[in-house]
């Protein structure tokens, strides 16, 4: 019996014991802080054009003719290589391009079919734009009369460049393509083109 009463009462004991660890509410797990992630810092570009560059161009050429009906349009458009020198506002350089052309010159099989040139450039530095003109020298070949003709000439262009990134950019160029008899045919022809540039820079 004293047994018995004994059990019975560590058993109240520790029920008492447990009601009282229980009585201030389950036990609250601090949350864990936080973390937030730093944000990506954007670099803009520094306004510097020394150095190379790489890049294509497309666009559209309009070209007619002198002394006989050389005449036509079309789509023009190739890559180019170049390298800049930057003395605070004022920008140099020199540019060597080449564009693949299937221009129709207006009579049958007569075309234009490239134009490479070769280009000293000097522009205006705004910061992230670069306005400039060209000038150099121009080759064209073509096709005329079932015959491969080609000649030398000279070329005028303004053109602007606005940087994306310190190496990525894109721009704009107008130009003016001149050949004085071109190929021995008697005519004088004039090409103008005007072409959306992109460029890498290294």
């Amino acid at each position: 019996m004293k047994r018995n009463i004994a059990a019975v009462m560590t058993l109240a004991s520790g029920l008492v014991a447990a009601q009282g660890a229980w009585a201030g509410g389950p036990i609250e797990v601090a949350p864990e802080p936080m973390v937030e992630a730093a944000p990506v810092p954007m670099v803009a570009p520094s306004g510097e054009w020394t150095g190379g560059y790489v890049g294509a161009q497309l666009g559209y050429g309009d070209l007619g003719s002198a002394g006989t009906a050389f005449d036509g349009d079309g789509a023009i458009g190739g890559v180019h290589a170049g390298y800049r020198f930057d003395y605070g506002q004022i920008v140099a350089g020199a540019e060597v391009s080449y564009d693949s052309a299937n221009i129709d010159l207006g009579t049958a099989g007569d075309s234009l079919d490239d134009v490479a040139k070769l280009n000293v450039t000097l522009g205006y530095d705004l910061g992230n734009t670069l306005v400039y003109g060209a000038a150099g020298l121009a080759r064209a070949s073509a096709t005329v009369g079932g015959v491969d003709v080609s000649d030398n000439g000279y070329y005028l262009g303004l053109g602007a460049e606005y940087a994306l990134t310190d190496q990525w950019s894109v721009g704009g160029e107008l130009g003016n393509h001149h050949f004085s008899n071109f190929g021995g045919t008697g005519s004088d022809i004039d090409a103008t083109t005007a072409q959306a540039k992109i460029n890498f820079r290294f």
